[in-house]
């Protein structure tokens, strides 16, 4: 629990922000500009409800019913029924950080004083995230255009006192049930209110985000684990060596690079190749190229946080409240330039994967790894060593090259051909989430592969950020060589080794800080 306030105010919010209140359950509070934004922005649209003239969104229908007007006693009726009717996800419940990450994003639109909602109404859903109230959202429902309809009526039904939600003890049960057990008064919404509280990319953006997040950490972690690999397979680290990675300036590329050199000092293992009967003049691809192909990955993570902030800092509604008075529709709900992003990073992890899998497989491979037993086994032919880990590791590469394939180039056309162009972010978001988890379990099992490599290599020294990998992985309960167990529970403590940053944590104390 993140005990730590977030301010909402009027100018958008942080990565960090979102985080904080996602995964760590922060508390959120609106600034003093952001509730004068509010009301100064409802005032307008009340204004407007009051003229006989028709306003999207205030007085008309919505999609490709817009051309009806609606009179001012069917207002209230028709923004409580777009929430009900677009409240039509299916499938399995989206996870609780996605979910609150979406709101926390949908309030901070709200903040910005463009969508014309009350500040009750935004007060009340800064009250549904403190009390640990979370929607049930589903799998399927937005097409990533207008925003992410489907899931954002999930929780806009919330706010209305209607439909489940998650309580703060992980049980499900009726919203209205929840909103009373916490003192929170359910919302009547008003013109314009039900449209602006579905009306964007915030589910797709929060996924990102948080993807954002992870692979951050994969990334270091792969350039650690590429290291072992390199040191178990008894490689040349003269490779990473700052002035050829000069000489072709990507920036991820240099990084990754210098990590790898970091982890590899001091190293007795690196450079060994007169211990071949055919001595090698190079490594292998997945062991040389291992900064270009890290790097490439990293420099496009780069521009997909370039794309986040400048998401982070926008108002997505349709229509907006623009600063001189307008109330203009617009197309800023479309999601193409968050499913792009979201597609081009399931692509680099999907080979980020790839190229640690090959590393894995170099090693098992007593023909390839330069000395070291079949598998990795203790007595090969009676043990099998990490013959089917490989496998296992094999059919995660498999599954996110599937996920590379990208959401963002589909488009079904709905809303009775309105909406003939949709970005489908959001399930760009929900397959980039899988191949995330996927990734962390390819590096989990090229790090207990490499590490039981390295022990095997008696009479030469690792170095010592290895050696600290190593102890920390065998501290976390992931043991070294030895005959054939069952091996799942290992792969597993390897796993949440990895997806809990203790990788990383383990080697900077020698390294210093890697990027």
């Amino acid at each position: 629990m993140d005990m730590h306030t977030v301010v909402v105010g009027t100018s958008g919010t942080t990565a960090e922000d979102v985080i904080a209140v996602a995964r760590r359950h922060a508390r959120v509070e609106l600034s003093a500009d952001a509730l004068d934004a509010l009301a100064e922005a409802r005032a307008i649209v009340d204004a407007l409800a009051a003229k006989p003239e028709p306003v999207y969104g205030v007085s008309t229908g919505f999609g490709a019913l817009a051309s009806r007007h609606i009179g001012q006693d069917l207002r209230g009726r028709l923004q409580r029924n777009i929430v009900r009717s677009h409240a039509a996800g299916m499938g399995p419940r989206v996870e609780r950080d996605v979910v609150r990450a979406l709101m926390f994003l949908r309030l901070k639109t709200v903040a910005s004083g463009r969508t014309g909602v009350r500040p009750q109404v935004a007060q009340t859903m800064a009250d549904v995230l403190n009390a640990g109230i979370t929607p049930v959202v589903h799998e399927f429902g937005s097409l990533g255009c207008s925003g992410d309809l489907a899931p954002l009526s999930h929780c806009a039904l919330t706010l209305m006192g209607e439909g489940d939600a998650e309580g703060p003890d992980g049980v499900v049960a009726p919203a209205g049930e929840l909103l009373a057990a916490h003192g929170i008064e359910p919302v009547e919404l008003r013109e314009k209110e039900g449209l602006a509280l579905l009306n964007g990319t915030d589910g797709m953006l929060g996924m990102l985000v948080m993807a954002l997040a992870d692979l951050h950490r994969l990334y270091t972690s792969a350039d650690i684990t590429a290291a072992l690999s390199l040191e178990a397979l008894l490689g040349t680290d003269k490779v990473l060596a700052p002035e050829l990675h000069a000489i072709r300036p990507h920036p991820g590329q240099g990084v990754s690079a210098d990590n790898m050199l970091r982890v590899l000092a001091g190293s007795g293992l690196t450079g060994h190749f007169q211990q071949d009967e055919a001595p090698r003049v190079q490594d292998a691809y997945s062991v040389r190229c291992a900064p270009q192909v890290a790097g490439a990955g990293r420099d496009t993570l780069a521009y997909a946080r370039v794309v986040a902030d400048r998401e982070l800092a926008s108002a997505v509604d349709n229509p907006v409240v623009l600063p001189d008075g307008r109330v203009e529709s617009n197309g800023n709900f479309h999601g193409a330039p968050v499913a792009y992003v979201l597609d081009f990073l399931a692509i680099v992890a999907a080979d980020l994967g790839s190229i640690a899998e090959r590393r894995t497989d170099r090693l098992l491979d007593k023909n390839r790894s330069h000395g070291l037993p079949p598998f990795l086994a203790d007595d090969a032919g009676v043990d099998s060593g990490l013959m089917i880990a490989q496998y296992t590791q094999a059919a995660l590469v498999s599954e996110m090259k599937r996920l590379a394939a990208p959401a963002s180039v589909d488009s079904i056309p709905s809303s009775a051909m309105q909406e003939d162009h949709v970005s489908m972010g959001w399930s760009a978001a929900r397959k980039l989430r899988t191949a995330v988890d996927n990734l962390t379990r390819i590096i989990a099992v090229e790090l207990y592969a490499a590490t039981r490599a390295i022990e095997l290599r008696s009479g030469l020294t690792p170095a010592p950020a290895s050696r600290a990998a190593i102890d920390a992985l065998r501290a976390a309960g992931v043991q070294g060589p030895g005959p054939d167990r069952f091996l799942a529970p290992d792969l597993a403590a390897a796993d949440t080794f990895v997806r809990e940053g203790r990788l990383v944590a383990a080697v900077e104390p020698v390294t210093g800080p890697l990027a």
